[in-house]
């Protein structure tokens, strides 16, 4: 299994006046093509600000950090935007949806970017809806869709550019708690489909939808451990009964 992620001491050290903390400390770890991997930590424990630097949205003080075998520390700041709209997806515990564009239109977002032309846009958008089990919501606003329903359309986005790997930074923080097992069942499906997925989350029972936990203390992994499997595969029973 090739690694989709790789990351080798990377240290992140932030300047305040004259003091200095260093948020992450040597933490290394790879993740392999097709992986669910959880992040979890308290706040301030440096999980985000690793997935800051997962997503190249903050780059580590030292380190190397390869993005499907790409070493993204040299890249200028284009290259590095180049980077995120190709290779990685990204679902927010927010959502970010555009509420004054249709459900269709900010799925087909990361492919405007990436200069695909109209007619190849809304039709993988409308197969990534569909994927995600929303057909007959592509003129809807978010304002007219459930939370779920708006978490499903920022998780079509994510997949409409095919990325390397799917950043989801605590995806159910804004749903309760059925609804989240509806989110967890979609992410675990699309897992079976060789989707690859980094998950931050402080919930255990949403970590346990995952096949990896890696956890954070003090700007250091403290845990790296396989989540039972057969746990994960009663979960994914549920998931094709409900997607």
């Amino acid at each position: 299994m090739a690694d989709v992620i790789s990351l080798s001491n990377i240290r992140r050290v932030f300047v305040m006046g004259d003091q200095q903390f260093e948020a992450l400390r040597g933490i290394s770890f790879s993740v392999g093509a097709g992986e669910f991997v959880a992040i979890m930590g308290a706040s301030g424990s440096g999980k985000s600000t690793c997935m800051n630097i997962l997503g190249c949205l903050d780059r580590p003080t030292t380190g190397e950090y390869l993005l499907d075998g790409l070493d993204v520390g040299g890249m200028n700041p284009d290259q590095l935007a180049a980077i995120r709209n190709r290779k990685l997806g990204f679902v927010f515990q927010g959502f970010n949806l555009l509420a004054r564009t249709p459900a269709v239109e900010n799925v087909e977002l990361p492919l405007v970017y990436a200069g695909i032309h109209a007619k190849e846009r809304r039709q993988r958008a409308l197969a990534a809806m569909e994927q995600v089990g929303l057909s007959g919501k592509e003129a809807n606003h978010p304002s007219q869709l459930s939370g779920g329903q708006q978490q499903r359309v920022a998780i079509a986005r994510a997949l409409v550019n095919h990325p390397a790997v799917i950043l989801a930074d605590e995806p159910t923080g804004n749903l309760d708690s059925t609804t989240s097992e509806e989110i967890m069942h979609l992410f675990t499906a699309l897992n079976r489909q060789g989707i690859t997925i980094l998950m931050v989350t402080h919930e255990q029972d949403i970590a346990a939808y995952a096949g990896r936990r890696i956890t954070f203390k003090d700007g250091s992994i403290i845990g790296d451990s396989r989540i039972d499997r057969s746990d994960r595969s009663d979960r994914s029973d549920q998931s094709d009964k409900t997607t």
